[in-house]
């Protein structure tokens, strides 16, 4: 009995961060180049039956959730006319400098200028390479191509790099809508040749709201048969208890 104790106590902790994992989603629905989270499960350890068992009965210990990272899918973009907004067309991250110094990737391409006319994304880290639009050029007046070279009539003001990892799954969310290379992505590099950006113009999150709220119910149904199975289980104990005396 116990042992189901255990089986059903495990199962509802790994519903409840699949819940967690689905309502995040949920909150950032509407957050610029957002990717929903991905949520398995595993079993856990299976040992031999107790003594009324046959030899090769393997009782399980229940489950539990892991981490399958990001689906990196593309979201839907909408155009914004805003000249420094940029939506990523193909596979590809904005590099930026978070604010401990380290390398962060993002696809939220919202971007804006700082006091000093650095170019910097919504949340206030600063675009890599630095990029800065002069006082004497008005914003409206730039112009980005989709290779990510920065105009502004015939002058040259620098370029978006977008860059790439050989893993994405392998990123490593940050916060801030960031994430950070790590050893199973692998570091930065050139992005394809069929990436492109697209001047006023947002990708949006990837989560369909839809598939969110089924998960969500899936989750909740899940979570309360195993509450069950702990409650069924506490009154078999109850009656076995009575019997003994």
């Amino acid at each position: 009995m116990l042992e189901g104790l255990n089986s059903a106590a495990a199962g509802m902790a790994a519903q409840q961060q699949r819940l967690d994992a689905t309502a995040n989603d949920l909150a950032n629905a509407n957050t610029n180049g957002y990717k929903r989270m991905r949520v398995g499960f595993r079993d856990l350890v299976y040992t031999q039956a107790g003594r009324p068992a046959a030899d090769g009965v393997r009782i399980g210990a229940g489950s539990a959730a892991i981490d399958a990272g990001r689906g990196f899918s593309q979201g839907t973009a909408r155009e914004t006319g805003e000249p420094l907004d940029v939506a990523i067309q193909g596979d590809g991250f904005l590099r930026v400098r978070t604010p401990d110094g380290g390398v962060g990737l993002t696809r939220d391409g919202a971007l804006q200028v700082d006091g000093n006319r650095r170019v910097t994304t919504a949340s206030g880290a600063l675009l890599q390479p630095p990029l800065t639009i002069p006082e004497s050029v008005s914003l409206e007046d730039v112009k980005i191509d989709a290779d990510g070279t920065v105009r502004a009539g015939e002058q040259r003001l620098g370029r978006i790099e977008v860059v790439n990892v050989r893993a994405p799954q392998g990123l490593q969310s940050i916060g801030d809508n960031l994430f950070a290379p790590t050893a199973t992505s692998g570091q930065p590099t050139g992005a394809p040749a069929a990436t492109k950006l697209v001047q006023g113009s947002l990708e949006g999150s990837n989560v369909n709201v839809s598939d969110a709220m089924v998960g969500m119910i899936e989750a909740q149904r899940s979570f309360e048969l195993a509450s069950r199975a702990i409650k069924t289980a506490d009154q078999m104990m109850e009656i076995a208890n009575g019997v003994k005396r």
